[in-house]
């Protein structure tokens, strides 16, 4: 018998998941005692739906290690990735084409793994608006005949407005969501799925984020699914989205880092997985 046998499945089109599967703290109370850390992917991807890929943002990885993490993933499990920085924070954006082309004819290896594409821009870099779109324009819709979809990760508040909602929209990308102080942090649906990062978890709660909390996060996520904006939200724009069935994302990250697995846990639980 294998020892990952069981694993859970989206449910309503939800997947939650956590920020990379590598983390010294994790293996005192997340894998099994003794588990080999080559097989730490393997473990996690029975647990949780999704994994949020950092690293890529530093740099890309060659295809033949896609392709592995793909190998040692269950059917229905996706990866989110985070493009290279250095297309990100090139002076000349709308030049960036061959690099895009490059980083995403590569992680094409994912095959059906593959999920959503986190383009982040840093809070200290200044963006101009027609220079955005012209870069917008080049992302596209799909690699190698499978479609894709593209999450815009935003970090300049002075950018960050009602008019970059509709931007987004119009080229039908998410918005990170990020419940945060860190970050500017609002719920506009911009695209045909939800892209949300949850940034609160605590360490002197043993699930991260308390039974009140993970029910709430529950039901915002079947919300979003169900194609609503749920109240009580932040807001950037009185525009309301299109209702319509969608995808959801939910991944912790960051806060207490070693909570994040259980929190990711507990709302899969919770969601009925």
């Amino acid at each position: 018998m294998e020892l990952f046998e069981a694993h859970p499945r989206p449910v309503d089109g939800i997947r939650v998941g956590i920020g990379g599967w590598t983390f010294a703290p994790w293996r005192d109370n997340f894998y099994p005692k003794g588990l080999v850390q080559r097989r730490e992917l393997e473990y996690a991807s029975r647990k949780l739906t999704a994994i949020e890929v950092n690293g890529t943002y530093y740099g890309a990885q060659k295809p033949a290690t896609y392709a592995k993490w793909a190998s040692e993933t269950p059917e229905g499990f996706v990866f989110s990735a985070k493009a290279p920085m250095r297309i990100m924070q090139s002076r000349a954006l709308a030049k960036t084409g061959p690099q895009i082309e490059d980083f995403l004819g590569g992680i094409a290896s994912l095959g059906d793994r593959l999920g959503p594409i986190v383009w982040q821009f840093d809070e200290n870099q200044r963006i101009q608006r027609e220079s955005f779109g012209e870069f917008l324009r080049l992302l596209p819709a799909s690699v190698e005949g499978r479609a894709l979809r593209h999450v815009l990760d935003v970090r300049d508040p002075a950018f960050v407005n009602a008019d970059y909602v509709a931007l987004a929209r119009q080229h039908n990308m998410a918005t990170v969501f990020t419940d945060s102080d860190e970050h500017p942090s609002f719920a506009d649906v911009t695209a045909n799925f939800v892209y949300a990062r949850l940034m609160r978890a605590r360490s002197d709660v043993p699930t991260g984020y308390t039974d009140a909390e993970l029910a709430t996060w529950a039901q915002r996520a079947h919300e979003w699914a169900d194609g609503r904006q749920p109240d009580a939200l932040p807001y950037l724009s009185k525009d309301a989205a299109p209702q319509r069935k969608r995808d959801v994302f939910v991944y912790f990250i960051s806060a207490a880092k070693e909570r994040n697995p259980a929190a990711a846990m507990a709302l899969i639980q919770r969601l009925g997985a």
